[in-house]
């Protein structure tokens, strides 16, 4: 049997984990996963942080101790997930130290109410920044339109960033070019640029999800696009990477010791079952890139997976699924728009509801 690690190693991907909590820092799980399954980062979200205080006991301590203080819920909520992924970051800090910074780092989002703020999300960044207060922490911010600046301005100041909620090839294009430019203006600023690093979570699972059914509508039934469209969007975007690697632009950043911004692909579990529940971890086996993966596939892929390293003939069938997409009257940048407004609609439904959970915790007792 092949070692599975070692083929996503040679190929280059990086596997961070799309998960955390508590219970993981302190039973020893994830230091074990760093450990025997080559995880070498961590990814959060609003979602994640929901279900993990919202299903354990072993936040009801910290609760206490801030309801003593009285503490309003949304500090209690920064205070308590930036406690995690500082946890976290400890974890990984030999990852990324051993790795000159390319790897071993965790993320935390900024307020998901804030994506159409672009001003409120670099404070929130920045308050984050200097509350987690770890040189392997990644900022989240999401790929709205709004906040694109906020992705400069951070970078600029030396804060590492995460874009999340990135769904078509054309707004991941505008993430790349924000990104470069942050790092150009902290260059010129006189930064040190070889700890300052950013990523761009592409998200594919989801579109899958949402063009499964148009395409079952357009064609009268099952088609063969279905389960395409998420790995060939995914691979549009790679291709946009591939070609701004190379630039000038980015030259004298990678010469100071900066990094071209890295693809992540994220979604990656897969949401139908009749797919294979490795799929957008094998095809997706592309240098330079991070696979984020949740736990279930990450044990799944370890166990049974099948890469397949991406080739010319993959981005070949890649153009041809889009095309072939909008033929049938599919209309993708329609898809991939709403798909962002619905990400960042249900990361802020996420946080809202843990929001009020928190607080319903610290006025009992």
């Amino acid at each position: 049997m092949p070692n599975l690690l070692d083929i996503l190693c040679k190929a280059g991907v990086s596997i961070w984990l799309d998960d955390l909590k508590r219970s993981a820092l302190t039973d020893g799980t994830l230091q074990r996963r760093i450990t025997t399954s080559g995880l070498v980062g961590v990814t959060t979200n609003p979602t994640i942080f929901a279900r993990a205080i919202s299903s354990g006991a072993e936040y009801q301590g910290a609760i206490e101790e801030l309801r003593s203080q009285r503490v309003e819920p949304a500090e209690a909520l920064r205070i308590l997930t930036s406690q995690d992924v500082r946890r976290a970051a400890d974890l990984m800090l030999p990852t990324f130290d051993g790795t000159e910074a390319y790897d071993g780092f965790v993320s935390i989002e900024v307020d998901p109410a804030l994506a159409h703020d672009g001003a409120a999300t670099i404070a929130a960044a920045r308050l984050l920044n200097w509350l987690v207060d770890r040189p392997n922490v990644l900022v989240k911010i999401p790929a709205t339109r709004e906040c694109l600046p906020a992705i400069t301005a951070c970078l600029a100041e030396g804060i590492s960033v995460n874009v999340t909620l990135i769904f078509s090839p054309d707004r991941y294009r505008e993430v790349l070019d924000a990104a470069r430019a942050g790092m150009r203006q902290a260059l010129d600023a006189g930064r040190d640029v070889r700890e300052l690093r950013s990523v761009a979570s592409f998200f594919v699972s989801r579109i899958d999800s949402a063009v499964d059914p148009l395409l079952r509508d357009q064609t009268d039934g099952m088609s063969a696009l279905e389960g395409e469209v998420g790995v060939a969007s995914a691979l549009a975007a790679y291709r946009i990477y591939q070609e701004q690697a190379v630039t000038e632009e980015w030259g004298d950043i990678v010469a100071a010791g900066g990094l071209v911004q890295r693809p992540l692909w994220a979604s990656t579990g897969t949401k139908d079952p009749k797919y294979p529940d490795t799929m957008y971890v094998d095809r997706l086996i592309t240098p330079h890139a991070v696979n984020t993966m949740p736990a279930g596939t990450l044990d799944a892929f370890l166990d049974h997976g099948a890469p397949v390293p991406v080739t010319a003939a993959a981005f070949e069938a890649a153009d041809q699924v889009l095309a072939d997409v909008r033929a049938v009257g599919v209309d993708l940048e329609r898809t991939w728009a709403q798909l962002e407004e619905d990400g960042v609609a249900q990361f802020a439904q996420s946080w809202d509801a843990l929001t009020l959970l928190v607080g319903g915790q610290l006025r009992a007792g």
